[in-house]
């Protein structure tokens, strides 16, 4: 299927590695144009490089912290007017029990996982208005729809930002901009292993075990390759994602087993 988006410009954020690099590729096979973000100026340079030859598309990739004001005011400066936005905070999370949690702590989760992606939003959204074309996708996980001990920080900051689009998606759809998260589950990442050795260690078990236990509860039985969350990504990108805006879309093998 073309996706329509040839020509199209995007910002991928923490697209250096894992889910990101993915998205980024998959947005480049379709020609898209990008600009890639992440801290790690060499691993972002080399991601960058790798896209170029095999794609072909223009990227310019930007070394900043997206979670911080002056990072992301140099990946707006760099971008130009862009259509395409996918937010990836890219912090790995630790394990944290509720008592832990400093006020700190939380007033930091709430700038990773809420005001970056907002403000983000709210510097792109009027000039995709304009166009009358517009794609925004946050990455967020699946435990948002059954939140997991240890994780209440992440949890409440995620929740706030899909609030927050909710209503926001629903003025800028009139306009053809869209705005929808992904929640993905076991995907093959630094980040996922990152997690399961921190819940073996606070298990007081083996991370062979913890990804045992997780694939018994996950009904695809295997964990996911990177491109099958960027390959989503790239379709609510599409012409044809038009009419879908404001969602959840749970990607997790069928773990979570609700019906909304």
């Amino acid at each position: 299927m073309d996706l329509g988006l040839k020509g199209r410009k995007a910002i991928v954020t923490a697209a250096s590695r894992g889910l990101g690099l993915a998205t980024a590729k998959s947005l480049a096979r379709e020609g898209v144009a990008l600009t890639m973000n992440a801290r790690s100026s060499d691993a972002l340079e080399a991601a960058a490089a790798g896209i170029r030859a095999d794609f072909g598309v223009p990227v310019t990739a930007v070394a900043a912290d997206f979670n911080t004001a002056e990072g992301r005011a140099a990946i707006l400066a760099a971008s130009g007017d862009v259509d395409i936005l996918v937010n990836n905070p890219g912090v790995r999370q630790v394990p944290t029990p509720y008592a832990q949690i400093t006020p700190n702590d939380w007033r930091q989760w709430l700038e990773v996982h809420f005001l970056s992606s907002v403000e983000m939003i709210t510097a792109v959204a009027p000039g995709m208005q304009s166009r009358r074309f517009g794609r925004i996708v946050n990455m967020s996980v699946s435990f948002i729809k059954f939140p997991q001990v240890g994780f209440a920080h992440s949890h409440a900051a995620r929740l706030a930002l899909s609030g927050a689009v909710a209503a926001m998606a629903r003025e800028l759809i009139l306009h053809n901009v869209t705005i929808n998260t992904v929640c993905p589950g076991l995907f093959d990442t630094d980040a996922l292993h990152t997690n399961l050795h921190a819940h073996a260690k606070r298990g007081n078990t083996t991370y062979q075990e913890i990804v045992k236990n997780r694939l018994e509860s996950c009904p695809a039985g295997r964990i996911a390759d990177p491109s099958e969350c960027g390959d989503l990504i790239a379709f609510l990108c599409s012409a044809q994602a038009g009419f879908m805006t404001g969602q959840n879309i749970v990607n997790d093998g069928g773990v979570y087993q609700g019906l909304f």
